[in-house]
């Protein structure tokens, strides 16, 4: 990911030192990471004596490197509700702090997805007239648009688990706005995932999010898409619930270990798929460097004033590297700044219509 040094100087990311599966040591070591090839500034938020010791193994520029000492934390095991009560100084709640107040531009963990949200919901202010965030994460594609960028985008994969008609418009919006001005698609295409491809399914709600963003002259709508669809690029922003998008995601992420274990399988029993797994060696490597997770660095959380960006549970240095020069670039750009005018003037051109209304 490219950087523009000049403009990261007064930029500061916010980064949990204790989420995720390996931290701190690969949190720390992908902040340190970070600061040898870009200029943002990180506030590291760990225990102070285990965060300055993996530093002193690591190289790093020491002066863009601030360590907040707390000796909280949260795990993957706490629930996300009583935790955020019970843990008032743990990493990630301080980190959430540190944005809200002004003193960081944006926040990367690898933690507790649960308490996260939460936790940049109690914190950090929300677009005006944001009900619900959305997790947005990117996904490889067959790319059938040709795009320079083969990668779409899916929203919500997890933030919520049901939501409402402006809900799902609103995400429509700030996906489209991310896709543009972060993943560089121009006039990047939307569509809502449905069990059919027909405006009138898939019940009253999603029938009107068909209707709303259709009707949207700032919105390029494909219409519905189905799931099998999904993987071929049709849409560079496909929008849906997060009960709905986090077992589309799922789904993708099981079928691709589920393919690297057949290829495992044929490899051992036979020696045609022995020859073929060779012959094709080269591009399953390509495949698994498309799929890698740590290559994009983490899901941003849109909706809120400021970047927020959830990393991958099992990230290591590289991807949390990625994630903080992406919170990085994503301020920027004003990203946030640029959805929040968009939503604007959706909010303007549907003041006198009641669009929303859904009831029988």
């Amino acid at each position: 990911m490219e950087e523009n040094k000049n403009s990261d100087q007064q930029t500061i990311i916010a980064v949990d030192a204790m989420g995720g599966d390996y931290a701190p040591d690969e949190i720390v070591k992908g902040v340190a990471a970070a600061t040898l090839d870009s200029s943002v500034q990180v506030a590291i938020i760990g225990v102070e004596s285990q965060i300055r010791n993996i530093l002193q193994k690591t190289d790093h520029h020491a002066g863009q490197i601030r360590i907040c000492h707390t000796d909280e934390w949260i795990t993957n095991e706490d629930n996300p509700r009583e935790v955020i009560r019970k843990k008032a100084n743990a990493s990630m709640i301080l980190g959430a702090q540190m944005v809200g107040a002004g003193d960081a531009h944006g926040m990367v963990s690898a933690g507790n997805t649960g308490a996260y949200v939460l936790a940049a919901s109690m914190y950090i202010p929300r677009i005006e007239g944001v009900r619900k965030v959305a997790i947005a994460t990117v996904y490889p594609t067959r790319n059938v648009r040709h795009r320079r960028d083969i990668f779409a985008l899916l929203l919500d994969v997890g933030a919520n688990i049901h939501c409402s008609v402006e809900n799902l418009v609103q995400f429509a919006i700030m996906g489209q706005v991310y896709a543009s001005d972060i993943k560089g698609v121009t006039d990047p295409t939307v569509a809502l995932l449905n069990i059919g491809k027909e405006p009138y399914k898939g019940g009253k709600m999603l029938s009107t999010v068909h209707k709303v963003l259709d009707e949207l002259p700032n919105v390029n709508f494909v219409g519905n898409i189905e799931a099998t669809d999904v993987l071929t690029g049709l849409a560079d922003v496909v929008v849906t619930e997060g009960y709905v998008g986090n077992i589309v995601m799922k789904t993708v992420e099981g079928l691709a270990e589920t393919a690297s274990q057949l290829g495992k399988y044929a490899f051992k029993h036979s020696l045609l798929g022995k020859l073929g797994l060779i012959a094709l060696s080269g591009k399953i490597r390509e495949l698994k460097k498309l799929t890698d997770y740590s290559e994009y660095g983490g899901a941003p959380l849109l909706g809120f004033k400021e970047i927020v960006i959830k990393a991958h549970g099992r990230s290591k240095a590289k991807a949390i590297s990625n994630a903080i020069k992406l919170a990085a670039k994503s301020h920027r750009d004003r990203i946030c700044l640029r959805m929040e005018m968009e939503l604007a003037h959706f909010s303007q051109s549907i003041e006198n219509v009641d669009l929303f209304d859904t009831s029988e």
